[in-house]
């Protein structure tokens, strides 16, 4: 299984990205290892992810999701 996610970083953006084991890569991006983008702006809290059978997908829903407005990706958040 392949996840899309987005994590809320401490300065209120959003951070989107994809893994095959989602707890571990939270766990990776609290302790300051995972993106360049979410070591500075610690704590991050997970808002949103979607599953998917197969990387190939899941990478072409986070390239999506990175293409939407700021506004777009809230309201993606919110509905969930």
């Amino acid at each position: 299984m392949c996840y899309v996610y987005i994590l809320e970083c401490a300065d209120k953006t959003l951070y989107t990205g994809w893994t095959n084991d989602l707890e571990k890569r939270i766990e990776t991006h609290s302790k300051g290892k995972g993106a360049k983008y979410t070591r500075g702006r610690l704590p991050v809290t997970l808002v949103y992810y979607e599953e998917f059978q197969d990387k190939i997908l899941a990478q072409k829903r986070e390239y999506a999701i990175k293409q939407m407005p700021r506004r777009d990706k809230i309201k993606l958040v919110e509905s969930k």
